[in-house]
């Protein structure tokens, strides 16, 4: 996709000064991330989803995947789009009977669809470029990536990604 890079969700973290939820998406083919503050029960969403567990009844994202495959559709895509005054932006892209339908949503939501279904996650390039962090781990070390993000966690806020 032309402006945007795939993108791959590498964690779930907490700002340890706010003490709010961060999903870390990573650039599939490179070493930039890009932080996305988030709300606690959207955090738990993504988490149980890549944690393989499973609720007794569904959940919001669940339902919501649930009602998408019941009316004969799916989630195509995700693309984060943009950040304007310190919130994040993205659309859903769902294809239902070979239609295309865009839908306005916010990251978290959509990331937390977009892992229920398998869809691709996107973020564009402007995003990437102005609000990414580069991370160089010398071999492919999760925790110490882990390590270095907290470090650069302690000493930011959302307000230093308004652009």
């Amino acid at each position: 996709m032309e402006g945007f890079e795939k993108m791959v969700v590498y964690g779930v973290s907490f700002d340890v000064v706010n003490k709010q939820p961060i999903v870390l998406l990573k650039v599939e083919n490179g070493n930039r991330y890009l932080p996305i503050w988030i709300g606690h029960p959207e955090a738990a969403a993504i988490l149980m989803k890549l944690q393989d567990n499973e609720m007794p009844r569904p959940m919001t994202h669940d339902l919501l995947t649930n009602v998408i495959d019941g009316l004969a559709g799916r989630v195509e895509r995700v693309l984060v789009t943009e950040l304007r005054e310190n919130t994040f932006y993205a659309q859903l892209h769902l294809v239902q009977n070979e239609q295309e339908l865009e839908i306005d949503s916010r990251p978290s939501d959509a990331i937390a669809l977009a892992v229920r279904t398998d869809a691709p996650i996107y973020a564009s390039d402007n995003l990437i470029e102005q609000n990414g962090i580069e991370f160089d781990p010398e071999e492919d070390d999760v925790e110490s990536v882990v390590e270095e993000f907290r470090d650069f966690l302690e000493d930011i806020s959302p307000e230093d990604f308004s652009s």
